[in-house]
């Protein structure tokens, strides 16, 4: 039988810090909803580093969702890991959650914004904000330009790249997201540095 399962290398370098972050941001037994899950190597990662939480994985490519299938079920397997959700962030409304409409503490997107339209950011919040759980919090891991203003030169190449396979892409103003949040009612509550000149960026609903 094919293995399903894909390998994103970015996965194993930054997912420990990720999880770090996550695991004092997160209440005890947190429900959390992951956009764009990609191969399903985080959810799996952290699923094993804070088992308390209640992570539910989702993904538009049909590929994606395959993988995490298959690293669900994969020796030792994560059998408190749901199947994933076909969900695209862009196409709204979302459709109805199952159990994460009567709860959901955080909405967590990482090394999204910056490889999707800015259209995407825009419904990856609003949508976010009109389904978070009072105090709530939506939680991107990416890069960002702060001032107008890469923070390295590896950002900077990383972004002209980005723009060079599709215009619409690049890495986004740290301002502007935020302006975006707060046109959302969301608030800037924790801002954390990450390896690799990534940042790990906290809104309160």
């Amino acid at each position: 039988m094919e293995d399903a399962r894909l390998f994103f290398p970015a996965t194993e370098r930054n997912r420990e810090p990720i999880a770090a972050t996550l695991k004092t941001w997160l209440p005890y037994g947190a429900v959390v909803l992951e956009v764009a899950s990609g191969s399903g190597e985080h959810a799996l990662w952290f699923q094993r580093q804070l088992p308390d939480i209640h992570w539910q994985t989702s993904d538009p490519d049909p590929a994606h969702r395959r993988s995490i299938s298959a690293w669900i079920r994969h020796p030792p397997g994560a059998p408190d890991l749901p199947e994933p959700l076909a969900l695209d962030v862009e196409s709204r409304p979302w459709p109805l959650l199952q159990k994460l409409e009567q709860h959901l503490d955080a909405v967590v997107a990482i090394n999204l914004i910056h490889i999707a339209p800015w259209s995407c950011c825009q419904a990856l919040i609003q949508e976010a904000a009109g389904r978070l759980s009072a105090g709530g919090a939506l939680i991107l891991y990416g890069p960002f330009r702060r001032g107008g203003q890469h923070t390295s030169d590896s950002n900077a190449a990383f972004d002209q790249s980005l723009r060079d396979r599709d215009p619409r892409w690049g890495v986004r103003d740290l301002e502007a997201v935020e302006q975006l949040a707060s046109d959302s009612e969301l608030t800037l509550e924790q801002l954390q540095a990450m390896p690799a000149n990534n940042l790990c960026l906290l809104f309160r609903r």
